[in-house]
């Protein structure tokens, strides 16, 4: 046992590295699983944490059975809501969490470290992630970045008790860490829907960025950029992730306090697609959908007191100059009604953008990539970049 584990620790370890060789798609290698032992999760996580669907409360000291298990399940675990500030009776939602150790250990592995590198991670978090970084390649060679200065404090205090003192910047993560440059390896730990250009001018020529993606349409997916000798960035997605946006890349948009108006007048037609086919189970036509429709965003109303009317799916742009509405009566699956107003018929761009994912065979993320240019412009593309993904709007 290490220094910082009891026999309900090591126990509950050992469970989840058992789950995880189940999980990955390829056992852990004896490095990674020395580190697993050498910083265990447990030493990284709050008192207190937030657990289901209604985040409830869950603290260490009122249920540390409950609060052990959490910590050593392979799934995320919210450390902090409403970026810290106390929610009284209003509305939680999680603003940082740790990962599950599964997607963390995959994305490790996709960094592929080697000795000597630098590393630089972007959201610190608990700062778990920077001590299994830490251990493997020495904690000189480790800078990770926080742009919550409460988180970076407890995150610091953190691996100091475990015994690894990483460089933790407080700061903008999009930012990067010009200091510490150049870097070998660049792994964010939350999603972004634009690579920052200061990640690619802090990467030296072969050196990796790894970054969880988001679109304003759909949250999933992993980005593993290769940058070249100009600055440019490229490489290919990979599925099944999906994390919190990167702060300073946050939207708050609501449909009704900043899109549409009483004075809005829509124009009326109707449609043969279904808006579960593009929002629902089918998470490979919402991420083409998203590359294809940068800047539309949707989100379901359910019984919206209109006549007729059981669920109304929403379409925005991100400038709220545009939007749409698709009604289901409840009744029928082959008929839905669209209303759309603004300079852009959002539903018509949506209908194309799936219509295209068809018409190539319906390919799931791991057929996409991205460039990223050295100054800043993006370009998705299918197979290959000789086949750029077209532009919807």
């Amino acid at each position: 046992m290490t220094k910082s584990m009891g026999a309900a620790e090591e126990i509950a370890l050992r469970g989840l590295l058992g789950a995880l060789n189940n999980t990955l798609p390829s056992p852990l290698s004896p490095e990674w699983e020395r580190t697993l032992w050498a910083v265990p999760r447990h030493a990284f996580l709050p008192e207190q944490v937030w657990v289901g669907e209604d985040l409830t409360a869950c603290t260490r000291t009122a249920a540390p059975e409950n609060w052990l298990r959490t910590a050593y399940a392979d799934d995320p675990v919210v450390t902090q809501i409403n970026d810290g500030k106390d929610p009284g009776d209003g509305e939680r939602w999680p603003s940082s969490s740790a990962s599950a150790p599964s997607i963390v250990l995959r994305m490790l592995n996709m960094l592929d470290v080697e000795h000597g590198h630098q590393v630089l991670e972007i959201g610190t978090g608990t700062g778990w992630n920077a001590g299994l970084l830490a251990h493997r390649l020495g904690a000189q060679n480790v800078t990770t970045v926080e742009v919550d200065p409460v988180l970076a404090l407890q995150a610091a205090q953190n691996l100091k008790n475990s015994g690894l003192e990483p460089r933790v910047i407080g700061g903008d993560g999009a930012a990067g860490h010009a200091a510490g440059a150049p870097y070998d390896r660049i792994i964010a730990t939350c999603s972004v829907r634009e690579v920052p250009r200061a990640w690619l001018e802090q990467t030296r020529p072969g050196g990796v960025i790894l970054t969880p993606w988001e679109t304003p349409w759909f949250c999933y997916g992993l980005l593993r950029l290769v940058v070249d000798s100009t600055g440019t960035a490229s490489g290919r997605f990979s599925p099944h992730s999906a994390f919190m946006l990167m702060r300073n890349q946050r939207m708050d948009l609501r449909i009704f306090r900043d899109v549409v108006r009483e004075e809005h007048v829509p124009d009326e037609s109707l449609t043969q697609l279904s808006p579960w086919a593009v929002t629902g189970d089918g998470w490979a036509a919402q991420f083409a959908i998203g590359l294809q429709l940068r800047d539309v965003w949707r989100t379901w109303h359910d019984n919206p007191n209109v006549d007729g009317t059981a669920s109304r799916l929403w379409l925005a742009t991100t400038d709220a100059t545009s939007w749409a509405a698709v009604d289901w009566d409840g009744q029928t699956e082959e008929r839905f009604t669209v209303w759309e107003y603004g300079p852009r018929r959002l539903w018509s761009e949506v209908e194309a953008a799936y219509k295209w994912w068809r018409s190539v065979g319906g390919p799931g993320p791991e057929c996409f990539g991205m460039t990223v240019r050295a100054d800043g412009a993006h370009t998705p593309w299918l197979t290959s970049p000789s086949q750029p993904v077209p532009a919807m709007g």
